[in-house]
């Protein structure tokens, strides 16, 4: 199986892709737990969020470290195998990923679970674990047998490249009916600033946690923009780099 350069960084893509499943369905889009979610002392959204994207900087260095090794095999003229087995490798990688994170973060660590404040946790880690890691590793197997033939290293990497253009448009965009605006303000930004940046963008206050770093407002999609005049880093709806803030929900 790591006989070829090919498989083995696409394998260790395959676990960065995993790890970016698991961050933007679980922590963002569903927002069932977040990275540190039964850490003590970690009750502020702000440090949450930011340990998200901690983590998902460390999947970046993942997926970059993966990808350059399959530039190094595409630089040595390393045999390329076919797709079949490139899409097996991917896999193992993800189910890999998965298997890491239930046993080592939720099991051993503690740091979270599948979902968080359920009566049976255990069973919403169980039925992730199978859906994501076993049934992923089995068609590994399954495809690790019928993979046969040389490929392209052109083709397998404009794949690749079109597959991580897609997800990353898919992440910008807005969910469908989202009523709320998520604006998160610069650390030091007092209670009494944030209220002026509400008043002056005609923003109803929804939500916020307790020092205010984090709001969820209504607001006019208009007015947005004229939050990052008045303290904010990041704004939902405003595209990059807010693109996963638009699916908080109130």
């Amino acid at each position: 199986m790591f006989k070829s350069p090919w498989l083995t960084w696409t394998t260790v893509l395959g676990i960065a892709l995993g790890g970016f499943f698991d961050g933007i369905l679980l922590h963002q889009v569903l927002q069932w737990h977040h990275f540190l979610s039964l850490v003590p002392g970690m009750d502020d959204l702000r440090l949450q969020v930011m340990w998200d994207g901690y983590f998902h900087v460390a999947m970046y260095v993942v997926a970059m470290l993966g990808l350059w090794g399959l530039w190094r095999a595409r630089r040595a003229n390393a045999p390329v195998p076919g797709a079949t087995a490139l899409a097996a490798a991917a896999l193992l990688g993800f189910a890999v990923w998965n298997f890491i994170d239930v046993a080592g973060a939720h099991w051993i660590l503690r740091i979270h679970r599948i979902r968080v404040g359920v009566p049976e946790p255990l069973w919403w880690d169980l039925g992730w674990l199978f859906a994501f890691g076993v049934l992923p590793l089995a068609l590994w197997y399954w495809l690790r047998g019928r993979a046969s033939g040389p490929g392209s290293p052109t083709a397998a990497l404009a794949t690749l490249a079109l597959t991580v253009t897609a997800a990353g448009a898919w992440a910008l965009r807005e969910p469908p009916g989202q009523q709320f605006t998520a604006v998160v303000f610069a650390p030091g930004t007092t209670p009494a600033q944030v209220f002026r940046a509400l008043d002056a963008s005609d923003a109803r206050l929804v939500w916020t946690d307790r020092p205010m770093g984090v709001v969820l407002v209504s607001v006019p999609r208009d007015k947005r923009w004229g939050f990052y005049r008045h303290g904010a880093v990041l704004v939902s709806g405003t595209g990059l780099p807010a693109g996963c803030l638009a699916w908080s929900k109130a």
